[in-house]
Parts: structure tokens; sequence; C-alpha cells
């Protein structure tokens, strides 16, 4: 029997694939262990998860920001955690390494090719990670949306998007989204908007994140608009959903949510974020004639009702409908398995 380790996240972006490779192999039967970091969000994702075999959760840190004597210090560390994933291994009787990246990715991918385990690597960015770079040499397969050569390109999505999967016709309702921890630039782009759209007969869901919710929850109460505001919701799926455009950041995981339900969305990446890898995200969306995608710099100049007016919703729907697919994740487990 095949037995796996999955390791990386830091981020949900990260974790959402190890979670989504978890829940296709337990319905093979085969339970996993997790290797992950005490830092970032492992913990929080992962600690309780009876899905997994074991969960492991080491004392590993990024090392890409860090300078002189305190990058030696991070270097040390992550050397320390790869003997002790060598020891893992052992224990488990690991067979293959999934890596789904991020700097927790880093001592148990290391101790893969030590002991000569196949290295398996997910990279849901289109700008590659600086460990998945590192690494890619060496996987036994790399898979990617962003790369031709890839065995698999769909990215894999939660199955609750496809369920819901609709073709949008006409502009009814719009969503912004500015994710669980929110996104000052889109949650002012939604209330500057949200009087304008309303009288124009739409309807505004808005996730706010739980940074600004209370602020904007008041603000909409004060100017009395009824908008459908919230922080999170384990109904996302259905928020979504009911929406026939979105307005939202280019994570790697939203934006495939999103193009999994066919939601037209006008993408305004995080200008931050690292290699700028959100605005390639959206771009390959956009170059297929599939999303629209605006710099937040840009976006500042732009009127939203403008753009509104100019899109053909059923159309880029309709796109939406084949570009990722259901199995994807299916089909990595497949390849996995046959180790």
């Amino acid at each position: 029997m095949i037995n796996i380790a999955i390791t990386g996240g830091g981020t949900g972006g990260h974790l959402a694939i190890a979670k989504s490779l978890k829940e296709e192999l337990n319905k093979r039967g085969i339970k996993p262990i997790f290797i992950g970091s005490i830092n970032g969000q492992d913990k929080e994702w992962f600690f309780h998860d009876s899905g997994f075999e074991k969960t492991y959760f080491l004392d590993s840190k990024g090392v890409v920001n860090k300078k002189g004597f305190k990058k030696l210090v991070v270097l040390l560390d992550i050397l320390k955690a790869t003997l002790t994933c060598k020891n893992i291994f052992r224990t488990h009787n690991v067979n293959a390494v999934f890596c789904v990246g991020g700097y927790s990715a880093a001592p148990a991918s290391f101790a893969s090719l030590l002991c000569f385990k196949p290295l398996y690597i997910h990279e849901q960015n289109a700008v590659i990670g600086t460990l998945n770079k590192l690494l890619k040499p060496f996987a036994k397969e790399f898979f990617s949306s962003y790369e031709s050569s890839s065995k698999v390109q769909e990215y894999p999505v939660s199955k609750g998007f496809f369920d819901k999967q609709r073709v949008r016709s006409e502009l009814k309702s719009i969503i912004f989204l500015g994710g669980s921890q929110g996104a000052k630039f889109i949650n002012e782009l939604a209330m500057k908007n949200a009087k304008v759209l309303i009288d124009k007969g739409l309807h505004v869901i808005h996730q706010t994140g739980k940074n600004q919710f209370d602020e904007i929850k008041e603000f909409y109460e004060k100017n009395s608009l009824h908008v459908d505001c919230f922080d999170f919701s384990k109904e996302l799926v259905s928020k979504i959903t009911q929406a026939d455009f979105a307005i939202s950041r280019a994570g790697a995981s939203t934006l495939w949510e999103l193009s999994a339900n066919a939601l037209p969305t006008l993408f305004i990446p995080f200008p931050h974020a690292a290699k700028n890898h959100q605005y390639f995200n959206a771009k390959k969306l956009q170059d297929n004639q599939m999303a629209l995608l605006i710099k937040e710099s840009e976006m500042a100049q732009k009127n939203l009702l403008d753009i509104l007016e100019d899109i053909n919703i059923a159309e880029i729907s309709q796109k939406l409908l084949a570009s990722t697919d259901k199995n994807a994740m299916k089909k990595i487990a497949d390849i996995i398995s046959k180790v």
C-alpha cells in the first residue's frame, strides 16, 4: 500500500491543494501524513484533521527575506528539520512525497531527495515559487495549470463549485470578494459603488474579511444600503453562485474556484504579492478572453459602471465552463498511486 507524505502550506492557497489531495486519497482508503510548520496557517487547518494518519508541525521558517546571521540560523533549522523528516519517513514507511510549496515544505521535500523518495510538486501560481523552482529539476512530476508540459493542467477545485456551476446570461447580482482577511482596495471599491449599483437594480454581495467588517457593515446600515455583507461564511459557494459577476483578488485558489463556477470576474491583483504572481495568474484567463484584469493603479482611474456595461457576461461564462476539470485531483492521485 502506498504511504504518502503531503507537505507545504503557510497560506490557504497551498493548504487547499493539500486538503484536496488528502480527501481524494481518503476516498481510496489511504490516510496520508502531513508535515507542515508551527508558523503560518498549517496547524489551524490540519491539527484536528482525522483524514491524516498523523500530522507534524515543525519549527520551519522562510529563508527568502532573511539576511546575514538570521539566514544562516534559518538554514540550520531547515537542515535539522530535514533530518527529523527522515525519521518520520522511516516511522510511517513513506514511499512518496507531495509538495504544495511554501517554506514549510522545505524540510520534507529535501528529505525526500536524501532518502530517494519520489517527489511530486504542485505549483499553484503562474510564477513558480522559490522552493518549487529549486526542487523542480528533481521532481518525478511537476503539476501546474500554467505549464504545457504538466501531465495535469487542470487546477484541483472543491467539488461544491462545480456542483453549483451555472452559465450567467445577464447581470443581476455582483459580489465583491476581499477574502477571509479582507482586501482594503476592493472593500473601498465596493463601498464607493454600492449605491449606484443598487440604484441600477443590482443585488450587491460583499465579503469584507474580518479586519474591516464592523466599519463596513456600519457604513451600509448608516446609508440605508441593502448589501449582503459578511466577513466569513461557510456558505461561500452559495454566495458566489448567487452572483452573476465578481470583483476579486487573483490568488490561485480563488481564481480557479470562480472559474469552476463559471462566474465572470474582474481580477484586481494584490500589487505586493511575491513576484507579482497574482497578476500573471489572471493574465492567462484574460489572454483567453475568460476574465477581465485591471491593475489597482489603473482601476483607481476607471468607472466601474462603464466596465460592467462593456462586458459580455454570457460569452465569458460559457468559455469558463471548459476552463477546468472537476477530476483534476483524481488525475494527480492516479499518477502518484503508480509509484
